[in-house]
């Protein structure tokens, strides 16, 4: 069993927001990376893609999520599944959002130049 204590969730910060990990493979050897997504009101992350699915579970506030050409209005009790190799991008609401979220552990962002940026620091 792996136990990771509060204290050492791992924090990290962009222009989009601030991602707390849970559990990741730099955290005890998990195959599945959790983390939570803290974004402040009105801001939008950059538009980008992921070689494996995501679920965001939004647990409070709200967000614009654009998804493979469709747009949707979500709120805190909301889940969406983003299926990999779908641009996408989550814009908060006026109110911000948080939200949870998995993923596979070595899932990799790709940009929209289909440029494969690695794995992101709080999924790693």
């Amino acid at each position: 069993m792996t136990v990771i204590r509060a204290a050492a969730a791992r924090r990290s910060e962009t222009p989009a927001g601030v991602m707390t990990t849970f559990a990741s493979p730099g955290q005890g050897g998990s195959g599945q990376s959790v983390w939570r997504v803290d974004a402040e009101p009105g801001v939008a992350g950059p538009a980008h893609d992921f070689d494996r699915e995501q679920i965001w579970a939004f647990v409070t506030g709200g967000a614009t999520v654009e998804l493979g050409g469709e747009t949707v209005e979500v709120a805190g009790g909301d889940t969406v599944i983003m299926p990999p190799h779908t641009a996408r991008r989550v814009t908060a609401a006026a109110e911000g959002f948080t939200a949870v979220v998995t993923a596979a552990g070595d899932a990799k962002a790709i940009l929209p130049d289909g440029t494969v940026h690695g794995t992101p620091p709080w999924i790693a």
